[in-house]
């Protein structure tokens, strides 16, 4: 009996070393993991309703902003002048005004990183959608890349009334200050807000040209660069139009050197 005893002790004293000894592994393991985890982002409305905000930290330019972690967003649909560009800063600004320091809301489209791994994304704050609110008040364009087109019969609409305000980049002469010099710097907006350059040889508004070289690499010209005025565009031989240089960086080309 004393020995059947002295066995129950033992197998209980033991059961509790084991018990103590693995919630030491617990506690270590959770103590080590201190690093912050990875964000995800909605991939839905209804997700973006469940109200997971993220803090903008950095306002990039009209259509691209930086949030906590340091991850790097890019507006869906929509494309605003570039810094240093006519009405760039003005579309930053506007940009900066609605987000900066705010908390925002993200939903993703199918297509969610573009190829500078930036996060694709619809941006909400409150009860605004930013995308939406920067074409309406004449800051931005309708720029639709397939697949990520949920909200493009949106966007039109939006920039219609904004062209019909005459808001923002739709006003009479919006650039018409800048002298002839840095005009052949700077990029004007016709009446389809596409960016090209006066008295510049154009195909339906578009004025980058997509060369292909004998070599077959393909390069684009932009208007005011040394080639731009000599470059023709043979379009049976593959050499097409573009509206914006990032319309040609994204089908393939790169930017001429001179």
């Amino acid at each position: 009996m004393a020995t059947q005893n002295f066995f129950k002790i033992g197998f209980f004293a033991m059961l509790g070393i084991i018990l103590i000894l693995l919630a030491l592994v617990i506690t270590m393991q959770s103590g080590i993991n201190t690093s912050p985890t990875t964000p995800t982002y909605p991939t839905s409305s209804q997700e973006v309703n469940t109200g997971k905000t993220y803090l903008v930290t950095r306002v990039i330019d009209g259509d691209t902003i930086e949030i906590e972690g340091g991850t790097r967003v890019r507006y869906i649909g929509i494309d605003t002048p570039e810094r240093g560009e006519c009405f760039g800063e003005e579309s930053t600004k506007a940009n900066s005004s609605m987000v900066l320091n705010k908390k925002v809301k993200l939903e993703t489209e199918v297509q969610q990183q573009d190829r500078y791994n930036r996060q694709l994304a619809y941006v909400y704050i409150d009860n605004v959608f930013v995308n939406e609110e920067l074409v309406k008040l004449g800051f931005a364009k309708v720029a639709t890349f397939p697949p990520n087109v949920k909200y493009t019969d949106k966007f039109i609409e939006a920039q219609r009334l904004a062209r019909e305000q005459n808001r923002g980049l739709w006003t009479e002469n919006v650039c018409s200050e800048t002298s002839s010099t840095s005009t052949q710097q700077t990029n004007l907006f016709d009446t389809n807000n596409e960016q090209v350059l006066p008295a510049q040889t154009t195909n339906d508004g578009c004025a980058v040209k997509g060369n292909i070289s004998t070599s077959g690499e393909k390069i684009y010209h932009a208007p005011g660069q040394n080639f731009y005025e000599k470059t023709k565009i043979e379009e049976s031989k593959g050499e097409r139009w573009f509206c914006t240089e990032e319309d040609a960086i994204n089908a393939g080309w790169r930017k001429s050197k001179t």
